[in-house]
């Protein structure tokens, strides 16, 4: 991965030929669009990306969350000199504007205000059309959540139809799936020299019917279902799912190709990772951490990480129902702990912040310092590192993160640092070490689990710890909370309407919750994703084996299982939650006091 230092990184990237006259750029070489608000902070993929355009030596702006009925919008700061990046934000868009239910949501995280209405349905395909309009001539490229996602043929469950692989309806010249930091800078890079975009790890193109003649796949590339065929055939949904999975794994993986007709999609084989230098280089860019001063309103999605640091990168995990490893991987990436500590000083000095980190994580919170040998790696076609059991080659003791966490409590300005991501309970029970110092000193008085579910069959499918590691995990935070003399609680998340989860396992919940009289704070209803397992067997309404689940479909058939989860959510609203042993507290209740570690 590239840096240079040609550019003096500016305190915000332009967002108006004003800013650009303000910093001395006459014109700009890139252009990034982004559905959501600029917040420059290293949580935000459009602020990442532009940030490390910066320092390659390209003059980039941003367009942040624009009027999409108005081309004219995308032309506020001239014609790019190389070329425009599209992402439509941190989520995926069908996401952010729609429910479970298929209803529009209340709120968008990532607009002023939680604003709604601030991005449309599929809004990197609109962005990307409107870039071709706004600047013909000039190279496309697309990325982010949305673009990984759906980077081959997929299911949309809020159209309820097969769609096409975002090059198709995007028309972009290239996509880059995953984070990239390594693939974005040689696009742009070859977008400048006018060179071929063959053959750059962690990108997809659409080759036309003359390139497509001359597409030779050898063994470099592994051959998709046709779109045809999805469109005929539901299992076909399923088979690429397993492909690309397998073909996931940055060590071993290779390309993917998909036809259209007469056209050809090429997938080329995943990046390689990110190592602990690399990562912490870039979350040391000169971020400014807060949003741009063209907002006057909060972001809501600001506030929930204005406070915590991302100290890892990747999930282990491959649960069946999780967009994330389709996106950042399942190699996890640590940065230094001087690195994070740097950014701890950096954040102590920020006016705002009053004492507290309110996380140190990433996809969970025990997962930091996790490690494993590549060359072992180079030979596994898991779609888990946890799952069906814990491979040998993955490491993680939590003796990496217990060192972490002493360090950075020892920062002077620094009061309290908790662990908010969510503690995975495959690994917090083989971490004796971490769990006792996490409870007693990093829970800011709930600290957030993920059992999903409690029925042993629906989390098999999931690719999920088994129902006993929960109630073990259980009666080791209460025994620890009690030796410490600390009145806390467990957050447990619980999805209602998996793929396979009948009434009799959705009892198997609702019984637990009855016998411990607990009220939940964290409920979801299933959403299937493109590019997950859990999707895949939700459309095909089978699981990987082959075998016929039960899938509920439509609200009709859903609320029965909404209204298991629905009424644990009533009852005293300043309820503040349950000890793990589900002894309620009344004093909490009235007085809505929060327990400390």
């Amino acid at each position: 991965m590239a840096f240079g230092d040609k550019i003096t990184q500016p305190e915000f990237l332009p967002t108006t030929r004003a800013e650009m006259d303000k910093i001395g750029w006459d014109e700009l070489d890139v252009l990034i669009i982004t559905g959501d608000c600029y917040v420059d902070h290293p949580s935000f993929g459009a602020s990442i990306i532009g940030r490390l355009l910066v320092d390659c030596g390209y003059r980039t702006g941003i367009i942040p969350q624009f009027d999409w009925n108005d081309v004219d919008a995308l032309k506020v700061m001239g014609t790019p000199r190389v070329g425009v990046g599209v992402t439509s934000g941190n989520m995926d868009s069908m996401v952010n504007i729609y429910t479970a239910g298929r209803r529009k949501r209340k709120e968008d995280m990532f607009s002023e205000d939680g604003e709604a209405g601030k991005r449309p349905p599929h809004a990197l395909v609109v962005y990307a059309q409107l870039a071709r309009r706004a600047f013909p001539g000039v190279p496309v490229m697309i990325g982010g959540l949305e673009a990984s996602l759906r980077r081959v043929a997929h299911y949309d469950y809020w159209q309820d139809k097969i769609r096409p692989s975002m090059m198709v309806d995007t028309k972009a010249d290239i996509m880059v799936y995953g984070m990239g930091e390594r693939p974005v800078p040689e696009v742009f890079r070859r977008f400048e020299k006018r060179e071929s975009l063959a053959g750059i790890p962690g990108t997809a193109r659409l080759l036309g019917k003359k390139e497509a003649e001359l597409f030779d796949p050898q063994e470099r590339y592994l051959e998709l279902p046709s779109y045809e065929e999805t469109l005929k055939n539901k299992d076909a949904i399923m088979t690429s799912t397993i492909l690309v999975e397998q073909e996931m794994n940055p060590f071993r993986g290779r390309g993917l190709y998909q036809k259209y007709g007469d056209r050809i999609l090429v997938l080329e084989a995943p990046p390689q990772p990110l190592d602990s230098d690399e990562l912490d280089r870039v979350h040391e860019l000169p971020y400014a951490r807060k949003p741009h001063p063209r907002y006057k309103k909060r972001i809501p999605a600001f506030d929930a990480i204005a406070n915590s640091v991302q100290a890892v990168r990747g999930c282990p995990g491959g649960c069946a129902f999780c967009g994330l490893v389709a996106h950042q991987g399942r190699s996890v990436m640590s940065r230094s702990a001087e690195s994070l500590y740097k950014e701890i000083d950096q954040l102590t000095r920020m006016p705002l912040f009053k004492g507290t980190i309110s996380d140190i994580g990433g996809a969970a919170g025990n997962i930091f310092g996790s490690s494993a040998d590549p060359d072992i790696c180079a030979k596994c076609r898991r779609s888990s590192c946890l799952f069906p059991q814990v491979c040998p080659n993955y490491k993680c003791d939590g003796l990496a993160l217990l060192d972490l966490l002493r360090k950075l409590r020892n920062h002077p300005k620094v009061k309290h640092i908790y662990i908010n991501s969510g503690i995975r309970l495959d690994l917090a029970l083989r971490q004796p070490e971490l769990l006792r110092e996490v409870v007693r000193y990093h829970v800011s008085g709930h600290l957030k689990v993920a059992p999903e579910h409690l029925d042993a069959g629906v989390l098999k499918l999931m690719r999920k710890s088994s129902a006993e590691e929960f109630y073990t995990f259980m009666d080791e935070f209460e025994k620890l909370s009690r030796e410490f003399g600390l009145e806390q609680y467990i957050i447990p998340l619980f999805i209602s309407n998996f793929p396979g989860c009948t009434a009799k396992a959705m009892q198997v919940v609702d019984d637990f919750l009855n016998k411990h009289h607990w009220s939940l704070q964290q409920v979801q209803d299933y959403i299937p994703l493109p590019m997950t397992m859990g999707g895949a067997m939700y459309y095909c309404g089978k699981d990987s084996s082959g075998n016929p689940i039960t899938v509920n479909r439509g609200l009709a058939e859903r609320r029965p299982q909404i209204e298991v989860l629905k009424r644990r959510r009533t009852g005293p609203p300043r309820s503040k939650g349950f000890l793990a042993s589900g002894k309620y507290n009344r004093k909490s209740q009235k007085n809505g006091k929060k327990y400390k570690g």
